[in-house]
Formats: structure tokens, C-alpha cells, sequence
């Protein structure tokens, strides 16, 4: 994924979200509907997020420190992290109790047009959004399926809006659904039923970004395709003979570690070794460009002691 991040998706659901968050709210406002409250906070909360994706990824572009000597990529990663931390908390939780006080004491809703009407401006928003996502997303999963896009891609940018705007979508149906059955039985209950179905898909959503850039935060290694062009730019079958063990680590997004043993015949030539690795480390950029910091340590391969890349 590029170190954009998906930025043209970020903006786009950042203004849908800003634009349907005031509707939500005027709608709330003239018609008491729970449902619409409920999704008021979540349109907030998703233009938190965006807006803390953004930041995320221009703190991730700063240069290298003493301190931080292999660079702030992660930043990235630290943002995704509370994008669904404040999905699960503000958007997710919150109608959970809504929806419970709702059907605890329900009451009729007023103006059903308001509530009504601003949903299906906000269904055709967040499929806009939805759409840019979707594209910009189709550019950079190649032959990926949509699940193994969002666990396997490196970026955590796209996925989560995907997720979110996909959740967003969904969520305006099921709030449709409960205005929709309150206005038709006069029954308030119904629309803390669809309250607390928003909460739930929420905080499931939640969860599932929790774990993915958990996951990114302590650290993946490079895909296997990846690794396996790693290995092949490694060895010349000259000098370089063989990898003994190797290790990759994305440092973020955009940038990949390769740590690596590999076999060297005995009686070469340190200066030999030495022009071997240099020429090792181009072949390896040239085949993955992301490979930014590499460390090849040469040994005398000894069967014994080799141990599995990865």
C-alpha cells in the first residue's frame, strides 16, 4: 500500500461524516428518535477517527531520531489502534445504553419525515464514501479476497475505513429499520431495538480493528510472497551460498527490516564477503522496495544451527 494511506477514502468519509453528523442531529432534535442519536455519535466518532488516521499518518512521516532511530512508522499503527478504541467506546457502547434506556422507556416519534429523510440522504453519503473506498482499495489488493485484505494488509488506513464505512451503511438500515417499525406500530420500542443493533455491530466491528492492529503493533513479518523474493535476491549461489536464518519486520506500512544469516564458502575473502553482501542488499530493493533497513551477517553454513525464515 502506499504511504498515502488511502488518504482520497479518508477525506471523502471524513466529509461525509461531518456532513450526515449535523443531519443526524437536526433530525434527532425534531423527532426524540434514539436511533438518530445513536447514529449521530457514530458519525461523530467516525469523523474522530478519520481525522486521527490523518494525523497518524503525517506524525508517521517524520525523520528518524537518536531516539527513535528506525523511524515513527508505527505511528500509524499506534492511531489505527485508538480509531477502534473510540468506535467501541463512544460509538458502540453508547448505543448500547441507548437503545436500553429506549426500550426501557420508550415514547413515540415525533416528525417521523426528519429522521426519515435524513437517513436516506445519509444512506446515499456513506455509499459515496463507501464507493472511494472500494476503489482505492481494488488498486493495492491485487488477487486478495476482501477478508484477506483487511488481515493481511500492512496499512491499516484503508481497511478501517472500509469497515467503518461499511459498518455506517449497515447501521443506517438497521436505524431505517427501527424508525421505520416505530412509525408504522407507534411502538418506540422498535427503535431501541434498532439502537441497540447499531451497538452491537459496533462494538463487533470494533473488536475485529482491535485485533488487526494489535496485531501490526507488535509486529508482522513481511508477506510470503514477499519473503520468498527476499530469499531468492539473497543468494548468488557464488559467494552467497545459502541462508542460514532470516527474520523480517515491518517498522511500519511502508517499511520492512531484513535481518539475515547467510552461508559464505569458508575460504573466501573478506572483501570478497564484502562486495557479495553489498550486491545482495541492492537485489533485494530492487525485488522489494520496501526492504529499507537490512542486516546481513555472514557464517560458514553448519546444518545444525540453520533455522527457519520468516
Amino acid at each position: 500500500m502506499s504511504a498515502s494511506g488511502g488518504s482520497k477514502a479518508i477525506i471523502a468519509a471524513l466529509g461525509a461524516n461531518l456532513a450526515i453528523a449535523v443531519g443526524k442531529f437536526i433530525a434527532f432534535i425534531f423527532s426524540g428518535s434514539s436511533s438518530m442519536l445513536a447514529e449521530s455519535v457514530h458519525s461523530v466518532a467516525d469523523s474522530g477517527n478519520q481525522a486521527l488516521l490523518l494525523l497518524g499518518g503525517r506524525k508517521a512521516k517524520k525523520e528518524a531520531s537518536d531516539e527513535h532511530p528506525f523511524g515513527y512508522g508505527r505511528e500509524r499503527y499506534i492511531y489505527g489502534f485508538l480509531v477502534s478504541i473510540v468506535l467501541f467506546t463512544i460509538g458502540g457502547v453508547f448505543a448500547l445504553y441507548e437503545g436500553y434506556e429506549k426500550i426501557k422507556h420508550p415514547h413515540q416519534i415525533d416528525s417521523w419525515y426528519w429522521p426519515v429523510g435524513v437517513l436516506v440522504f445519509a444512506i446515499i453519503a456513506e455509499t459515496i464514501s463507501f464507493r472511494t473506498a472500494i476503489k482505492e482499495s481494488n488498486e493495492v489488493r491485487a488477487s486478495l479476497t476482501w477478508t484477506q485484505f483487511v488481515r493481511r494488509a500492512k496499512a491499516p488506513e484503508l481497511p478501517i475505513v472500509l469497515l467503518e464505512d461499511l459498518g455506517a451503511l449497515v447501521g443506517l438500515i438497521l436505524a431505517l429499520f427501527g424508525v421505520g417499525a416505530a412509525i408504522a406500530t407507534g411502538n418506540g420500542v422498535w427503535d431501541g431495538i434498532g439502537t441497540l443493533c447499531i451497538g452491537v455491530l459496533l462494538v463487533v466491528i470494533a473488536i475485529v480493528l482491535a485485533a488487526e492492529t494489535k496485531s501490526l503493533l507488535l509486529g508482522e513479518s513481511a508477506d510470503p510472497a514477499e519473503r520468498e523474493k527476499i530469499r531468492d535476491a539473497l543468494v548468488d549461489g557464488e559467494t552467497v551460498t545459502g541462508i542460514i536464518h532470516m527474520r523480517t519486520l515491518h517498522l511500519g506500512p511502508d517499511e520492512l527490516l531484513v535481518a539475515a544469516k547467510v552461508a559464505v564458502q569458508h575460504d573466501d575473502t573478506a572483501a570478497e564477503v564484502a562486495r557479495a553482501i553489498d550486491a545482495a542488499e541492492e537485489r533485494i530493493r530492487e525485488s522489494v522496495p520496501s526492504a529499507r533497513v537490512i542486516y546481513l551477517e555472514p557464517d560458514v553454513y553448519r546444518s545444525a544451527v540453520s533455522a527457519s525464515s520468516s
